[in-house]
């Protein structure tokens, strides 16, 4: 399967730049992934779509401040994204620059020494001469993703978190998430649904483009996942409703490893097939990314090109601010 079956063109103005006033003002498709049926609805009819057979499961990872300006010892710009904390002042971490800093060398975030302590691949393994989490309190930035062209903005401290935001580690939002507020939280509960939990703390690798040619020659990033033993005894038996592709990365995983807790670099593709989930909440995704390959495994390529198309028609919003989409699977 090549990677250009998941390309499409989309107008650059539906790339949403900011999010909706109130987060659950956004739209939502629905897609029956077995008629190929498509419903235009808005999210807060979410609810009505639940019912006691359902667990909502939700990714609680926090965003961290991942994004630092700094200096080289020459005085050249760079920039250091951190990755994922190893301890208190060591990380593995994105540096650009017009120049990398080689093994050995230093650079400055503010006044701060970081040393660069080894390369592999893409990321440096980088020690930090003060705590890891106050520095990114103190100096860093929200990291929004390269398409959205704004600087972050004080709104985005706070939109780009979901509501139930409650462990620190990702460098991405679960951006399906963030549609919920409190509101629509406790309808679904109301309506008998169980609201369970996992953590997946998203790594830069959903910002990388996918440079193979065939799908399977792609390799993945690794996350750290954690699922609750509590949610796991609480989901068994019902009809699993991902909210979005971390929350089905995790609970896939942990079925394929039988382990609860570790790390994943599961790429989930067509062909692939799924153990627990059945329903899939879920944004619109770029061209020949991997969310928009893992969502075309759980609903049908077909069924994707024909929701995407309608989506652009009716002029939805796309991506991290963007529209969602239900699948049932």
């Amino acid at each position: 399967m090549l990677v250009s079956e998941f390309d499409y063109e989309l107008p650059p103005e539906l790339i949403a730049q900011h999010p909706m006033p109130q987060r659950s003002a956004s739209r939502l498709l629905r897609l029956d992934a077995r008629s190929g049926g498509l419903q235009d609805l808005k999210f807060t009819d979410l609810p009505q779509l639940v019912d006691e057979k359902d667990a909502l499961v939700l990714n609680d990872t926090r965003v961290v401040k991942a994004r630092l300006a700094g200096r080289k010892a020459s005085g050249g710009k760079i920039e250091l994204f951190v990755e994922r904390a190893l301890d208190s002042h060591q990380a593995l971490a994105l540096i650009r620059a017009s120049h990398p800093p080689a093994p050995g060398s230093q650079v400055f975030i503010e006044n701060v020494p970081v040393q660069i302590e080894s390369r592999d691949g893409e990321l440096y393994r980088v020690r930090f001469a003060e705590d890891i989490d106050a520095l990114l309190e103190r100096f860093g930035a929200v990291p929004l993703p390269p398409y959205i062209r704004h600087a972050p903005l004080a709104e985005d401290a706070e939109r780009y978190q979901t509501v139930y935001a409650a462990v620190p580690g990702a460098v991405a939002a679960p951006t399906a998430g963030l549609h919920f507020d409190e509101k629509v939280l406790t309808e679904v509960k109301a309506r008998g649904a169980t609201v369970a939990k996992i953590t997946l703390h998203v790594g830069f690798g959903t910002f990388q483009p996918v440079r193979a040619v065939e799908v399977g020659a792609h390799r993945m990033h690794s996350e750290r996942y954690r699922i609750p033993p509590e949610t796991s005894k609480a989901i068994s038996g019902k009809r699993v409703l991902a909210v979005g592709t971390t929350t089905l990365r995790a609970l896939e995983s942990a079925s394929l490893k039988n382990n609860l807790e570790g790390e994943t670099d599961l790429f989930i593709y067509p062909g692939f097939k799924f153990r627990v989930v059945k329903r899939l909440l879920t944004n619109f995704h770029l061209p020949k990314s991997t969310l928009l390959m893992l969502v075309s495994a759980f609903a049908g390529l077909e069924n994707i090109r024909k929701a995407y198309s309608h989506a652009i028609a009716e002029r939805y919003r796309f991506f991290s601010y963007g529209d969602a989409m239900l699948i049932e699977g």
